[in-house]
């Protein structure tokens, strides 16, 4: 395959970024997208230029390290990790605009790069439950109810990558901070922190400086994990009960 790539490259976060387009060739339709982009760099340095930067680590789907915006799409075109993407979803001579997420509580680093710590502070602020001393509960000491353990698994899955924010037209974590909210406030050992941790997540995250949310529903779409949309509805009664209970 030869492909024509418009890459976003900026210097540092301090610089103007653009597009800067690539020719690639030899790419083989079995390879991932980041192995195209390692392909890329490896002919850039070749060519003594600066090599993409761009976030990767696993490369199975489960880190949620990448993270970019393929022809406008948060991951590209099909529903995966940019890691998981493989280039026989284009065709040979196509034309594919890459970019960084963009966001204004995450702010480029360089290149493709951005700076998620933000999801980190949100995650420190209330993404916890309390560590009891002594040694390890007996198997299944605490019953836990199937469709409760159903929840939480499904919200645990959140990878923390980002496309929700990437994805929605306002920059909203709502999908991110409700699936780390609601996995743990639906389970025996995160009942003591259950009021605090919806409300200072909520408050940090807006203090990061996420968008609203308004329920458009791009976030849900663009996630690799598929995190369902009603999760945020689930926060939200989380965060009104807290607040009737704690008074905030």
């Amino acid at each position: 395959m030869k492909l024509t790539l418009r890459v976003w490259r900026q210097k540092n976060a301090d610089a103007d970024g653009a597009m800067s387009t690539y020719e690639v060739d030899g790419i083989s339709s079995d390879m991932s997208f980041l192995e195209m982009l390692d392909t890329l760099n490896e002919e850039l340095i070749v060519q003594g230029e600066d090599p993409v930067a761009f976030d990767h680590d696993c490369r199975e789907g489960i880190c949620g390290a990448c993270s970019l915006v393929i022809n406008g799409d948060a991951h590209g075109p099909e529903r995966t990790t940019a890691c998981q993407l493989h280039m026989r979803s284009f065709a040979d001579g196509d034309t594919i605009d890459i970019e960084p997420w963009r966001a204004a509580a995450f702010p480029v680093v360089k290149d493709l790069v951005v700076d998620r710590s933000a999801f980190d502070r949100i995650i420190q602020s209330g993404g916890y439950i309390s560590a009891p001393t002594g040694s390890a509960p007996d198997a299944h000491a605490t019953p836990v109810p199937k469709p409760d353990a159903d929840f939480a698994f499904e919200h645990a899955e959140c990878i923390g990558c980002g496309a929700c924010v990437a994805a929605c037209p306002n920059g909203s974590a709502m999908l991110f901070t409700s699936a780390k909210v609601n996995h743990l406030n639906v389970l025996p050992q995160g009942a003591p922190e259950r009021e605090t941790r919806v409300l200072d997540m909520v408050a940090q995250m807006d203090e990061e400086g996420f968008g609203g949310c308004t329920l458009t529903g791009e976030c849900a779409t663009a996630c690799p994990k598929g995190i369902p949309l009603p999760s945020i509805s689930a926060m939200n009664r989380e965060w009104l009960r807290a607040t009737r209970k704690v008074g905030r």
